[in-house]
């Protein structure tokens, strides 16, 4: 389970993640949901030691990470699908996935998993990263992050300029992660697809976490049924 107790970051004096407690159990997708500036990207990064919080506590199953660096909180078991890909424009899918491979934890997804996840990888293996779409750099981004064998992901707007069906492909390999015990924390914009794929929906206003998410009234899209806050990919 990842902890956050009262966890705080600034900008200098600026106070930009405010007094955030929560919870994520093995298993479970918590989404945190905002506009831009609410404060999204800098806590997911202060989780993954990017960014060191100026106060509170950040735990994984009991373990004290507040003050670890960034590889130390990888090794623990946190990984992070950062906002805007940043993958590495002259490496052949095949080479990202195998410089993950290497440091993957017990118990990682295969790369034969996920490229049944995300078959359009394994179709386009041999190719450069800076010749794919925009859909397949970003499976490629969360991809790299799976094959780390995450006890926790941390992932930031994920699906972000994505087409309908790789946004479909993403919710499945969520709900394949969420069956093997990872916990997911999803940062999102204030949309439907938090709602398909969280066990929990939270709002987030100028750093702060403010209560539940509200569904936004369009409601979720064909394919997906809604109870309470969690909803289901119908298979």
């Amino acid at each position: 389970m990842l902890e956050l107790v009262d966890v705080r970051a600034s900008y200098g004096a600026a106070e930009v993640v405010r007094a955030v407690s929560l919870q994520v159990p093995s298993g479970r997708v918590v989404a945190i949901v905002g506009p831009d500036g609410a404060g999204k990207t800098t806590l997911a990064r202060t989780i993954t030691a990017l960014h060191k919080s100026r106060r509170g506590q950040i735990r994984l199953d009991g373990r004290d990470l507040s003050t670890a660096g960034p590889v130390e909180v990888a090794r623990a078991g946190i990984a992070l699908v950062p906002q805007g890909r940043r993958i590495f424009p002259s490496l052949t899918v095949a080479e990202h996935l195998a410089i993950a491979r290497r440091h993957s934890r017990a118990g990682a997804v295969s790369s034969d998993e996920l490229l049944e996840l995300f078959p359009q990888l394994g179709r386009r293996f041999k190719v450069r990263a800076k010749s794919l779409s925009g859909g397949e750099q970003q499976m490629l981004a969360i991809g790299r992050a799976v094959l780390l064998g995450p006890a926790v992901l941390v992932m930031d707007e994920p699906t972000e300029g994505l087409a309908p069906s790789v946004v479909a492909l993403v919710a499945q390999l969520m709900g394949h992660l969420r069956d093997r015990g990872v916990g997911i924390v999803l940062f999102e914009q204030v949309a439907g697809f938090p709602f398909q794929v969280g066990d929990e929906v939270l709002a987030i206003d100028r750093g702060a976490i403010v209560g539940p998410a509200t569904r936004p009234r369009s409601g979720p899209e064909k394919g997906h049924v809604v109870h309470g806050t969690r909803a289901e990919i119908q298979r």
